[in-house]
Order: structure tokens, then sequence, then C-alpha cells
């Protein structure tokens, strides 16, 4: 990402105490090292950024899976978001179909059965727990498991889990979860790169420069965003987040961060609310309440140096949009971001801008980096957890009451 993505931001019109920006300044470093030191250690966190990482399968049992160019991932959250992500980022080297069921659809999956033949179709059920209710929902509605069925992978925590049983029971292919990771910081390890390996993309390059921010550059752009972002959360300045979107490939990508940001930061009646908004549409129905609404928004302005060759040709029609005369649809958004950028320069609107030049599996792999270290080291400046998601678990701990209480509701 360093070497192949601009990163602007005006955090630093936001000025912060001497003392309190000092107090950050040695949180950072002392967080930085403690990552640094437990990168080496497999029972930590951290660890998934060893350049040595020991995935829990081997590539010679997955080959035999490559034969399925129709893959679909059941999963939530965290399992199938990142995964999605990837399919969007590099869409253009996929000669697969990838189909992915992330919600309790009766359509989409009804829709999905009747169409294809699930015989022929490779199914990759993920959950780290192994009890998510809306994965086993649609795993069930499926009918896709039967023993020894050869068109499935469970990847699952190794416990006492209704998806791990049944992998058991049932003889079914089998990849343990990492239990050191929860869902929204997997995607660099098993629960992304076998659906990455599936696709046909180069998961190690995906993985190559997990250490770009240890170096000066990347060091430097994560230490004065991380201590800025950090004030904003800790000051309750800026309730939403907006993920101001000009690239149509970063979508899927835009909402495992927004998980990533959410969850991980939304805790103590504190934490951005993170929108992805896809622009130019959204400057049509949402961009007066983003300049002229309250105060209480932050942006980041994502959009890619790409450009079509086409250019639209009006001489003939008429002389009123000439200056639309060999314009490409590309450079027509382009000038909107432009715009939109100086007004909200201009209102001083704190904001991050991230130009992509290249969309490749080393650009994709820096950036699910950066942000994973850039949200957990916001969460230990802020004194926020940034691992645990207890509102979350409240949830689910109800909504098997009322299952379980209520069987014919």
């Amino acid at each position: 990402m360093i070497k192949k993505l601009l990163i602007k931001n005006s955090f630093e019109k936001e000025k912060i105490k001497k003392n309190r920006y000092n107090t950050l300044l040695k949180k950072f470093d002392n967080t930085m090292l403690e990552i640094k030191g437990e990168i080496k250690n497999k029972e930590s966190f951290y660890y998934l950024l060893n350049k040595d990482y020991k995935f829990n399968f081997e590539i010679k049992d997955i080959k035999k899976f490559e034969k399925f160019k129709n893959i679909a991932l059941i999963g939530m959250g965290g399992s199938i978001l990142g995964s999605e992500a990837i399919y969007s980022f590099l869409k253009k080297k996929i000669k697969k179909n990838f189909y992915f069921f992330d919600n309790i659809d009766y359509e989409k999956i009804q829709d999905f059965s009747k169409k294809n033949n699930l015989k022929k179709i490779l199914f990759i059920v993920i959950s780290k727990s192994g009890n998510t209710v809306e994965t086993l929902s649609n795993l069930l509605f499926l009918k896709i498991i039967k023993k020894n069925s050869k068109n499935v992978i469970i990847i699952s925590e190794r416990k006492n889990s209704l998806l791990y049983k049944l992998s058991r029971s049932l003889k079914l292919f089998y990849i343990e979860h990492n239990p050191n990771l929860g869902g929204r910081y997997s995607v660099l390890s098993e629960v992304g790169i076998i659906p990455a390996y599936l696709m046909g993309v180069n998961i190690y390059k995906i993985r190559k420069n997990l250490d770009i921010l240890f170096d000066n550059k990347g060091k430097k752009i994560l230490r004065e965003s991380s201590i800025n972002l950090a004030n904003f959360l800790n000051k309750n300045k800026f309730q939403n987040l907006i993920l101001v979107n000009y690239s149509p490939k970063l979508e899927k990508f835009l909402y495992w961060l927004q998980q990533l940001i959410a969850e991980s930061l939304g805790k103590k009646k504190r934490g951005f609310l993170p929108i992805v908004s896809n622009n130019p549409k959204d400057h049509h129905s949402l961009l007066q309440l983003y300049l002229d609404g309250p105060r209480d928004k932050l942006f980041y302005v994502f959009s890619d140096k790409e450009n079509d060759q086409k250019k639209l040709s009006v001489k003939k029609l008429t002389e009123e949009i000439h200056y639309l005369e060999n314009k490409t649809l590309s450079s027509i958004k382009s000038s909107q971001k432009n715009a939109f950028i100086k007004t909200i320069s201009k209102k001083n609107i704190p904001f991050r801008e991230f130009v992509f030049e290249k969309f490749d599996e080393e650009t994709l792999g820096e950036l699910f980096i950066y942000f994973i270290l850039e949200t957990i080291i916001i969460g230990k400046l802020s004194k926020t957890n940034p691992f645990d998601q207890p509102a979350v678990e409240q949830v689910k701990v109800l909504t098997n009451y009322y299952l379980k209480k209520f069987p014919k509701q």
C-alpha cells in the first residue's frame, strides 16, 4: 500500500495539545514494540504477521478442489466479508464463479438451489465458533451435507461445536480455524487464504509485505493517523465515519472495513459509525447532509487511477455540453471526487484520501494489514479492547433463547 497507494490526510489541522500528543506517541511506540515482540509467538494474535505463518492446511490437500469452477461461500461477518473483498478487488484475474451467502435471504438461496446443480458446486462453510445460527441455517436449507461429501469444506475451531461435530461424524473435509483470531481479523489466515487460492490468485503475494508498516515510511503514516484517530475517539468528536467510494472494485472491501471498525472500536458509548457511501451516486442524495449537516462526520475518500479508454463524443449533438467532448467516464468521476475534496477542505472538515494505482495481490494484502493494525492501535491508544464484542454476544445468547423457548414462532 505504501508503494502503490497514495495516502493524504488533513488531520494535522486538528491540533492536539503537546502533552496529550506525547502521551499517545509513547503508547504508540510501546504498542509497536509489543507487536514486534509477539510476531514469532504462535499462540499470539500477532503471529498472523509472521512471514513464516504456518497454515492449518497443506496446499496439496486443497488442490483436489481446484476442479470446481463454481464455488459458494457460506458464512457471516468476518468469516466471509474478507473473501468477498478479495473476489471483488481482483475479479479481472479470476475465472471462476463465486457465490456469497452472508445473510438469511430465502429468495436468494431458493433461487440458487433451483438454478444450479448443487453437486457440481464446492461449498466452503466458515464459522469460528462453529455455532453461528445463520450459517447453520443456510447450510441446512441447501441440504448439501451427507456422509463423505466431496464438495464441502468446513472451517471452524476445533472444539465441541455443531459444525466441528458434523465434519467429524460425516467425514467432511475440515480445516481448523486459528483460535487466536477473531473473524474480523481472519482474512489473512485460512479463512481468506483458502478461498483466495481457489480463486486462482497468488496467495503468497497477498501476504508478501505484511511487515511494510514497520519500516520508517510505513510506521510514520501509521503513527500519525493512529494518534489523530485515537484523539478523535477519546474526545468523542466525530460519531460518523463516511467511507466515500469512487471505485466500484472497493465496495466489498469497504464493507469488510466497516465491520472491522464498528466491532473493534464501538464500545463504552464511543466509536465511529462507518457508512459505505458509493459515489458519485450519493452526490445526489447525501451530499447536502455531508457538507451542510452536523459537523459530526469524518471522511475517508477512496478512488483509483485506472482509466477507461472510451471517450464521449458530443460535437454532433449540441455545443451546450462541449465540455464533455473526449471525456471518459473515469475522468468525469475524478472531477466529481476532486470537487468534493476541494469543498470539504475549504470547510475544514477532516478527511483522508486513498488513491489506488494498481489492483493486485500485494496492494490488497498491504491494505488489509494497514487497517487491521491501525484499528488495533487506535483501540490500544483509546483504552478500548479491539478484540472483543460483548454486546454482540448478548444478542446471540438471546437469539438462541428465543429459538429454543419458542420453537413454533
